[in-house]
Parts: structure tokens; C-alpha cells; sequence
């Protein structure tokens, strides 16, 4: 519904990295978490922002930045604190852009997720939603592998809206054997879900924060290309 009204207006399971929860600083307040600039390192695809070996209760306060080109959002990011929690930690990421964002534990309560993941990305959506107190997100399916050029188009304008607009996408992914982002298990078709926190138009990149942290691999830039045929055959909520 909202995306009809600001188009017109301007023109399951995953294999990830277990890890154990953060622990608790010593002091009454939580120590704040390191900040980091996105285009420290440039734009371009296979970009790392962050990279280096996970280490338990990771959390990064990702600075947003706009230029010409690139536009980019501030959000929490966390590893996910379990092999399948990925769901619940890419929502909390792309809900934490916008609001204090519940723990994981809260989101996979609310999303359904069990120790087989999180079955759909619709169930995302409607966390998204409910926590935020709007309709803005929306499910979208990409069935077709490789996807159309109408859904990369789509794709594309929702990626640019949303982020234009303040609000991560969350994007359920398959990524097999030669399709791979940076760090995931070369020989394992991995199912999983990460958030969209940026993009850069001159480049044709996306910027990925990826809860699962494979070798280590956080905050990187991915080409738009490539997570397009990553999404198929499942779908999208923006």
C-alpha cells in the first residue's frame, strides 16, 4: 500500500556462524558500540567494510553516510547468537535503523523461528510491521532463477526507496556452490537471511550486513547483479 503512494509520489534455515550471546560490560551502562564508516575502503563489489574472524556477541554501530551516489543507513549489527537465527538478527539489524530493537530471542519468538530457521520471508515482514507500527514493508516474491528484468527492475527501485526512505530490506537468499558471497562455505549451499543497508548507484553495489559473519565477512558491498541472483527462487521484504 505505502509503496503504491510514494512511487506515485515521486515518479529456511541457514548455516551460519554460532556464536554465544554478548556479555555484559562491567559497568552499569553497556560499553557502546565501536562505530565504523562504510566508505572508508571504497564502494566497489567484494568490498569489505568489515572483515576479520568472528568473535562471540560481535556488535558494530554501522554509520550511514549520502553522497552523490551512495546512500547508506546507520544501524546495530550483531552476529546472530545461534546457527539458525539468522532471521531474527537481520530483522533486528533492519529494524534498528528506525527504532530500539528488540533481542534476537524476543524477534525469533515473534517470527516463529525453531532450530529449522525461519520458514518465510513473509513472516519478516509482518515482525517489521508490527514493530514499527507501520505498513511500509511489503513481501516480494522473485520465483524466477535467473529473475526477470522485471523483478531485478523492481528490485532495483525498491532498494533505492526504501534506503531513500530510512527503512533496511531484509532479503532471504540461497546461495550455492559458485554464487557465494564473500566468506560462506564454498562447498554448501547456504539459505539464509541478511539485510540491505545501502546502495551506490555509480558503482551498481549493494551494502550487505550479514548477521551470519562467514570468515568474518560483517559489512561488505556486493554487486547488485549478484544479489539479485541470489534472492530466486525465494523473496524480499521492502
Amino acid at each position: 500500500m505505502r509503496k503504491r503512494l510514494v512511487a506515485t509520489a515521486i515518479a529456511v534455515a541457514a548455516v551460519g556462524a554460532l556464536v554465544a550471546p554478548a556479555s555484559a560490560s562491567a559497568s552499569p551502562e553497556p560499553a557502546p558500540a565501536p562505530s565504523i564508516s562504510v566508505l572508508a575502503h571504497g564502494s566497489e563489489a567484494g568490498t569489505a567494510v568489515v572483515s576479520g574472524r568472528n568473535e562471540p556477541g560481535t556488535r558494530l554501530r554501522v554509520g550511514g553516510v549520502q553522497t552523490a551516489s551512495a546512500h547508506t543507513l546507520p544501524v546495530d549489527y550483531q552476529v546472530q547468537e545461534t546457527g539458525y537465527w539468522c532471521g531474527p538478527a537481520a530483522t533486528r539489524i533492519a529494524l534498528s535503523a528506525r527504532v530500539a530493537p528488540p533481542s534476537q530471542g524476543d524477534l525469533a519468538g515473534q517470527l516463529g523461528t525453531t532450530e529449522a530457521g525461519t520458514d518465510h520471508i513473509g513472516q519478516v515482514t509482518r515482525v517489521l510491521n508490527a514493530n514499527l507500527g507501520t505498513g511500509w514493508y511489503e513481501t516480494k516474491e522473485m520465483p524466477n532463477d535467473p529473475p526477470t528484468q522485471a523483478q531485478k527492475d523492481l528490485l532495483w527501485r525498491d532498494i533505492v526507496l526504501d534506503i531513500d526512505n530510512n527503512y533496511p530490506l531484509v532479503a532471504n537468499i540461497v546461495a550455492p556452490p559458485g554464487n557465494q558471497p564473500p566468506g560462506y562455505p564454498s562447498d554448501q549451499t547456504i539459505y539464509h537471511y541478511f539485510t540491505v543497508i545501502g546502495y551506490d548507484d555509480a558503482n551498481g553495489t549493494v551494502l550487505i550486513a550479514d548477521p551470519a559473519s562467514f570468515g568474518g565477512n560483517q559489512i561488505y558491498w556486493l554487486s547488485f547483479d549478484q544479489l539479485a541472483s541470489l534472492i530466486p527462487p525465494k523473496g524480499y521484504s521492502a
